[in-house]
């Protein structure tokens, strides 16, 4: 029986989004008959492993907040088996808990950006999801839309700067954004998911009021032309170089955005698949623009070197029938299970499937070489050096 380790929780303003994340893949591994080992990590960045942190009352009932001592503080042991994953209980008397894959269910900062990828990569660790450049790359806002930009893959105007930037030119950055972008705008902290700190802006004082907010959030922040007569579309895939499209979701929100009390609060989170009165599946289009947003959604996952699973959401014009890419989203992303059942994929399947994947990638990873003979012939280029 494989042993799948489940991150959840980190250092992030989505730490909680990302708690029931976590919960619902444990719940959904263990029916499979996985042996699951839930590895939390607190807001200070401190791990802990424990069966009770599988269970989502622990987090209801505000257990967490006040860690058991007898849990104790997990460390990653480098020395431990090759291809697997060894965590360490602090003290003389550690316990050892051996991982076989993991599976990050880490929404934003140090998880959902690569951070983490990066370290499964360094153990040599089968994981689920995109690799470190692919999550590194969809998380920055700014980086997605240049890199759309590059490959001709139809986006909004933008804009982006700095904290500095603000601070010493603000007035140049006034004027740049008026001449440039025409209202409303969006400001959005540019690594950042679940809509915090993004606030749609109609007014240059609301504008002043937007930009100093999302700074909170992040150092650096992207300003978007707003797309009117928007309908916000979704496209989920799975698979590897050729990937597998979902049916279209229409998240048909209230108000100006898609926000955070509507992805998971209201009528039980629609980004968890409970708010019916939020996504209308498949999305209100004819054939030929689901294929042409399908299409491009596999184009963005290809080109962001993406693997496993990911989603693309598009903004798209109703009156002018012009389709914008905006984000991509790698793990977690909340699975999108609801999705993918409407598309035929039940949950069972989708996360068989992501470990297949994840295994697959690892295996595929043996016929690469990392070795080069250029020390054989150190001698001959410290001679040449000299001469």
């Amino acid at each position: 029986m494989k042993t799948i380790g489940v991150f959840f929780g980190g250092k992030s303003p989505e730490h909680d989004v990302s708690i029931i994340t976590g919960e619902f893949v444990i719940a959904g591994l263990k029916k499979l008959g996985f042996a699951v080992v839930p590895i939390y990590i607190d807001n200070q960045g401190k791990w802990f492993v424990d069966e009770a942190l599988g269970e989502l009352k622990f987090f209801t009932e505000g257990r967490h907040k006040t860690m058991p001592k007898s849990f104790g503080e997990f460390y990653v042991d480098i020395v431990g088996p090759q291809n697997k994953l060894t965590l360490k209980k602090k003290g003389l008397t550690g316990k050892t808990i051996i991982i076989d894959a993991a599976f990050p269910a880490l929404h934003g900062q140090n998880g959902e950006d690569g951070t983490i990828q990066g370290l499964f990569e360094m153990l040599n660790v089968p994981y689920v999801g995109c690799d470190t450049a692919s999550s590194a790359l969809a998380m920055d806002k700014a980086l997605t839309k240049m890199m759309y930009r590059a490959l001709d893959i139809p986006t909004t105007k933008f804009i982006v700067f700095g904290a500095s930037d603000w601070l010493k030119r603000k007035n140049e950055l006034l004027r740049e954004t008026k001449e440039n972008l025409r209202m409303p705008l969006f400001v959005k902290p540019c690594r950042l998911g679940s809509s915090i700190g993004i606030q749609k802006v109609k007014t240059e004082q609301d504008f002043e009021f937007a930009v100093e907010v999302a700074l909170h959030y992040d150092e650096k922040i992207i300003i978007e032309e707003a797309v009117e007569h928007c309908m916000d579309v979704t496209c989920a895939l799975l698979g590897g170089r050729n990937p597998r499209p979902s049916l279209l979701q229409e998240s048909a929100f209230r108000g100006d955005l898609f926000s955070y009390e509507a992805k998971y609060l209201e009528g039980g989170g629609a980004q968890l698949g409970n708010n019916e009165k939020t996504i209308i599946i498949p999305a209100r289009l004819n054939e030929t623009t689901t294929k042409e947003i399908q299409n491009l959604a596999i184009k963005v996952f290809r080109a962001f070197g993406c693997f496993g699973t990911a989603r693309v959401d598009f903004l798209f014009d109703t009156e002018a029938k012009k389709i914008y890419v905006n984000e991509i989203n790698t793990m977690p992303g909340t699975l999108y299970h609801h999705l993918w059942k409407a598309s035929g994929v039940l949950l069972d399947e989708l996360l068989q499937e992501l470990i297949r994947l994840a295994e697959e990638r690892h295996k595929n990873k043996k016929n690469i070489i990392f070795e080069s003979d250029i020390l054989k012939h150190a001698n001959a280029i410290k001679l040449q050096m000299k001469k």
